[in-house]
């Protein structure tokens, strides 16, 4: 008979206690955890109750209910009243020994595991079965021998790679930023903290935003909080003597131009200072690929132009949606951009293995449970060489569920900064529940925590969070996205009795009409990069015909390039050429059920965005073997604004466009432009 834990022990009384569904978040608020904990450990309970013949029975938005015969429920009882609980679940033991054997600079005896987990070797010997795939991912070995023990080998690198994931899978947001984890009460969860550098993570991201660098604020918040954490990581092991080198390593691999080598000496000095610790210099390689890696991740996230393989998934999704529900979910300009850069990361992490976590399945499968059915069979439709878990799917029903809710907006008297752990999902859906309940905030935007940290308190009246932030608890008020209608009632409370009376005890003058001046500068700042943006793609553009016979399609980018000599759009064409090769390589290039290849590039060796042209007297063999009569060449600098980026992606998803594909694939240069100035001037009039 297996151990049951303090906590399964609760969540089986409560199902015993209760004569019909009970949800995860009913659970969750009855025993003082979150809804992420208790689906955590419905496994384990499952097989407990398999013990006593019993089963969980879900039912799609009304919750779980035990089920089984009486005597077998009757065992089941007697049982709890006399069992005394292990100390720790299966996936506490599990995160210990790793934490244990990642940090351990010697091989570990399996008795002294199984004495600090209160079970058995035979236990911990299972365990460390079950952990060697997960290990294997990251390039380590497990190594196992009697009167030896286990250790994790490896490079010094893969074992923080190793590190940074399993945070990811068993922390929120909120665990490694907020003044309070949420997981703090667990030994083992607080030995995760710990080996994953909690204790200097706010010290290691106050210095990365004195470094004043203007590309860390532009990174997207998951992004921005994987390198932060991969440097936190990189502290508490050179902390405890476990430093890139030390292993006779060459260090971290070089990536792209080696851009970030200066960057990482000064970043690494300062840190040094703060962290009053001696960071050797073979850390300046490493650091400088975690900056690498991020902007490298950077330039082909944010808004995902050019992935027209990406967009053609999110056209199909919108349209199945769009057929089973016949709302006009295919003209929400925001759905389609929220979508593109929410799936971009998402399907990257499932590519990897990565768990995907929602802590909002539950209220979500409860108040959303038709849209969740509808947007699961549209996910299905899709056919995908991807599982899409429940938790992808919950995220989905949020962005679409914004969009159903999103209304027109009413005069505002409180300014609101949302900060949300989810992601764009949750802030949209928070957003348009907050306009539709009350209409009287105004939505200035959704920043992340760091930029919640540091932005002045006159920029806005009051912020709205959905995670625990490093700010005192009167400059905040924590809510979930959504909005329940006790929420409202606090959000409102909150409103009247704080941030209504701070306003009125600050004089109203030329501060807050130079603050309303400065956004609507802003504003114009911004349609203004969108009209320059698109005047000048436009008069850029051009068509060439091109003769590639005989020679194979490496030969034929270089010509495409080379027909840009002269125009100040190219700098370096030989490393261009090998990064438009590359990405050919890593995924389609070809635009479905079309003739037509979209090849496209960042790179600080392109001066400027261009637009060009090619359809070929051969045919080229792309992906499938799709034959490609007609290239569209798309290139961009690495540091673009976010102005170019929209306009970009615009035209990425203009040549899902049955019509604009066959104006490129038949139709003159002039014709052409007219086409896509156009779309463009009804784009930039959608954004006044």
């Amino acid at each position: 008979m297996r151990k049951v834990t303090a906590r399964q022990r609760q969540i089986i009384w409560l199902l015993l206690g209760v004569n019909e569904e009970i949800t995860a978040a009913e659970i969750a608020e009855g025993i003082g955890v979150s809804v992420r904990t208790v689906h955590r450990e419905m496994e384990d309970i499952e097989h407990t109750l398999a013990d006593f013949g019993l089963d969980l029975i879900r039912k799609s938005g009304k919750g779980i209910q035990l089920s089984g015969p009486e005597d077998g429920l009757a065992e089941l009882r007697l049982f709890l009243r006399q069992e005394k609980p292990a100390e720790y679940s299966s996936e506490e033991r599990k995160i210990y020994e790793l934490c244990t054997l990642l940090e351990a600079e010697e091989p570990v005896k399996l008795f002294t595991l199984a004495h600090w987990l209160k079970v058995t070797v035979a236990t911990v010997s299972y365990d460390l079965d079950e952990q060697e795939l997960w290990v294997r991912k990251f390039n380590l070995h497990l190594v196992r021998r009697r009167g030896y023990g286990v250790e994790i080998t490896g490079s010094e690198a893969d074992k923080r790679r190793a590190i940074g994931r399993l945070a990811a899978e068993h922390l929120d947001l909120s665990d490694l930023v907020g003044h309070t984890p949420q997981l703090a009460s667990s030994p083992v969860y607080r030995i995760l903290l710990m080996t994953v550098g909690k204790n200097n993570l706010l010290e290691v991201e106050n210095t990365l935003w004195d470094m004043e660098w203007k590309w860390t604020a532009e990174l997207p918040e998951i992004v921005y909080m994987e390198m932060l954490l991969g440097l936190a990581v990189a502290s508490r092991r050179i902390s405890i003597g476990q430093g890139i080198g030390n292993g006779g390593e060459a260090g971290y691999p070089r990536m792209s131009d080696h851009r970030n080598i200066a960057g990482a000496e000064h970043f690494v000095k300062r840190l040094g200072l703060a962290l009053e610790e001696a960071i050797p210099r073979a850390e300046i390689l490493y650091i400088a690929g975690l900056f690498d890696r991020a902007q490298e991740s950077f330039s082909s996230g944010g808004i995902a132009y050019g992935d027209v393989e990406l967009m053609e998934v999110v056209y199909r999704l919108t349209e199945s949606v769009v057929r089973r529900t016949g709302l006009p979910f295919q003209s929400d300009r925001s759905l389609r951009e929220g979508l593109l850069e929410h799936m971009d990361p998402a399907f990257k992490r499932l590519r990897e293995g990565t768990r995907i976590r929602n802590p909002l399945l539950g209220p979500i499968r409860r108040d959303y449970d038709y849209l969740f059915q509808i947007v699961r069979a549209a996910v299905e439709d899709l056919q995908l060489d991807l599982d899409i878990p429940d938790e992808e799917v919950g995220f989905l029903v949020m962005h679409f569920g914004a969009s159903m809710e999103r209304l027109n907006q009413l005069q505002r008297s409180v300014r609101a900064i949302l900060v949300c752990a989810s992601g764009l999902s949750s802030s949209r859906l928070l957003a348009t529940r907050l306009a539709k309940e009350m209409p009287q905030i105004e939505i200035l935007g959704n920043i992340s925590w760091y930029e919640a940290a540091r932005l002045p308190e006159v920029d806005y009246d009051l912020i709205i969070s959905t995670i625990d932030l490093p700010l005192d608890k009167e400059r905040y008020i924590k809510i979930s996205p959504l909005l329940t209608a006790d929420e409202m009632e606090q959000l409102l409370s909150y409103i009247q009795n704080i941030t209504l009376r701070e306003r009125e005890s600050v004089p109203q003058g030329d501060s807050d009409k130079g603050s309303r001046d400065d956004n609507a500068l802003n504003r114009l700042k911004s349609y203004k990069g969108i009209l320059d943006e698109t005047v000048s793609l436009l008069e850029r553009f051009r068509f060439y015909p091109l003769n590639n016979e005989g020679i194979p399609l490496q030969s034929t980018i270089a010509a495409m390039l080379d027909s840009l000599k002269g125009t100040g759009v190219v700098g370096d064409a030989d490393i261009l050429l090998e990064r438009l090769l590359e990405r050919e390589r890593m995924s389609s290039q070809v635009i479905p059920d079309t003739g037509l290849a979209l090849f496209h590039t960042r790179s600080s060796h392109v001066l400027m965005s261009s637009l060009t042209l090619y359809r070929l007297q051969h045919p080229v063999i792309l992906e499938g073997n799709t034959e490609v009569r007609v290239i569209l060449l798309m290139l961009a600098p690495r540091k673009l604004s976010k102005e170019s980026l929209e306009v970009l992606s615009e035209i990425s998803a203009m040549l899902l466009n049955s019509d604009l594909v066959k104006l490129l694939e038949e139709r003159t240069e002039p014709e052409i432009r007219g086409y896509l100035s156009s779309e463009l001037l009804h784009f930039f009039e959608n954004k006044m």
